[in-house]
């Protein structure tokens, strides 16, 4: 046999196993498109806005839908109740966390985010303990918010009245909020080495949100040899990293176990008890550099992206910023510092922070989860090492639990009295075991300094209400906000 016909046999045979191998089993699978060897569905997919692709099927296929993604079986679950059933109701059977290819390699597999087992249960339990300690969800954390909404409030004075774009007055100020978390300390915002940290931050969430980076965590051995962006992004990675192990040699170095300062101290502690009695545990100097990454950037980026798309909505719809500021001054007045008690007595403040973060719809595909074993789930079963997409653009921009869910209105969360009301199928931080960690920190920073902003400034776009674009600027992972520009005039 010559050797073009044993190419041509050879690749036949590899066809054969491919399509046999994603084939097999169909009759238990969830439905959906025919995929084609090696790239799936990937040609049948929205580069710019999957999700967009995964709720057109789900109205031939079902809430269950079987995609592939390369040679990646990915089960997507579409709809609130669907959402809510793997998630809250089989919360067990649904707290697998994928290990997405670009957060594997920046974090080497270690840390909070994309752990499981063992690992995942030891790392959350003691960072959920260790930031409640420290104040977050209580007055503590409250009164560091307070503080750090005045340093915010005087950077706007100094730079006014000259137009600007607040993504990284904002960004510096939430920051310094997880900062004095764990780390111990607030950062000054004319600190040149904060603003291009946050700068590398803002970046890796735009590159994971671009066809690119969706490519990279289809294809990332491929991805590996070939030159593009996603090189630089894993240099600047590794930038972020040398920011966290210089800090834990820091606390390393002035660590007083009688009096712990943060969350690095508290790991250390951990760490050395651990060593000191040679038990095998998730304590270790990789877990915490990864943990302390994924603490710094979920912490300050989609805050300060909910916060920055909000004062987007605000200088769009003038009228919606006037009635809450009126709000405000009757409630709390233009002084006394705000606090989460307020939050019960501005209930249309309360329902515009809620709605912005509806209508951003963040993060629509959710971070993805994973199939650790064999799950029955609504009569199919997912095999184990399945990618699991609970679709929250479907629960966010449903047509069956919100009025007019494509248009920006608060009253999706007043009731008829002018109340607020909360919607069940508001998750914009997910739900179940794996919903976000820091969702009390984040509600409570979006309230304080959003209120705070208001009693002291009026914010307006240079172009009028007709130039502001509050569509996204990328869509995939994230619905990134666009870069704008607005003016701060003082009250």
């Amino acid at each position: 046999m010559d050797t073009y016909a044993t190419l041509v046999l050879a690749g036949l045979v590899l066809v054969l196993f491919l399509v046999v191998r994603m084939t097999k089993g169909e009759r238990r699978q969830a439905p959906g498109p025919f995929a084609l060897p090696v790239i799936g569905n990937m040609h049948q997919v929205n580069k710019h806005a999957p999700f967009k692709t995964f709720m057109e099927w789900s109205k031939q296929y079902g809430p269950v839908i079987t995609v592939y993604l390369g040679l990646q079986r990915v089960v997507v679950l579409v709809g609130y109740e669907t959402v809510k059933e793997a998630l809250v109701d089989q919360a067990e059977d649904f707290s697998g966390r994928a290990p997405a290819p670009f957060a594997y390699k920046a974090t080497k597999g270690f840390g909070l985010l994309i752990s499981n087992g063992e690992r995942w249960r030891q790392l959350r339990r003691f960072t959920l303990t260790t930031l409640r300690d420290f104040g977050m969800g209580r007055k503590k954390m409250e009164s560091w918010i307070q503080e750090e909404s005045k340093h915010l409030v005087d950077l706007l004075r100094e730079n006014q009245p000259a137009p600007f774009d607040p993504t990284f007055f904002l960004s510096r100020a939430v920051s310094n909020v997880i900062c004095a978390l764990v780390f111990g300390q607030r950062f000054s915002y004319k600190d040149a080495q904060l603003l291009k940290l946050l700068q590398i931050i803002s970046g890796i969430l735009k590159f994971n949100s671009t066809p690119r980076g969706q490519l990279y965590n289809i294809f990332p051995r491929l991805m590996d040899y070939l030159p593009g962006q996603h090189h630089a992004i894993f240099r600047e990675v590794n930038e972020l990293r040398k920011f966290s192990t210089e800090k834990i040699r820091e606390h390393q170095e002035t660590l007083n176990p009688d009096d712990p300062r943060d969350y690095i101290d508290c790991f250390l502690m951990r760490l050395n008890e651990v060593e000191k009695n040679l038990v095998s545990t998730e304590f270790h100097h990789e877990n915490l550099t990864a943990t302390v990454l994924n603490l710094f950037l979920a912490g300050t980026e989609t805050t300060s992206s909910t916060m920055r798309y909000t004062m987007m909505l605000l200088i769009k719809y003038p009228d919606i910023q006037e009635k809450m500021q009126k709000e405000i001054d009757n409630v709390i007045g233009q002084t006394r510092s705000p606090t989460m008690e307020d939050r019960k007595s501005l209930p249309f403040t309360n329902a515009v922070i809620h709605e912005a973060q509806r209508f951003l719809d963040l993060v629509p595909l959710n971070v993805p989860h994973y199939a650790t074993k064999d799950i029955s789930f609504k009569g199919y079963i997912i095999p184990k090492d399945t990618v699991v997409i609970p679709l929250l653009h479907s629960v966010l921009k449903s047509v069956d639990q919100w009025d007019n869910p494509w248009t920006f209105n608060p009253n999706h969360f007043l009731d008829h009295n002018g109340n607020f009301k909360l919607n069940p199928a508001f998750i914009p931080f997910s739900s179940g075991k794996r919903a976000c960690v820091g969702e009390s920190l984040a509600r409570m920073e979006l309230f304080l300094f959003l209120v705070t902003l208001l009693q002291h400034f009026t914010f307006s776009s240079p172009g009028g209400p007709e130039s502001v674009d509050i569509s996204p600027e990328f869509s995939s992972l994230g619905n990134i906000p666009r870069r704008y520009q607005l003016i701060a005039a003082p009250r």
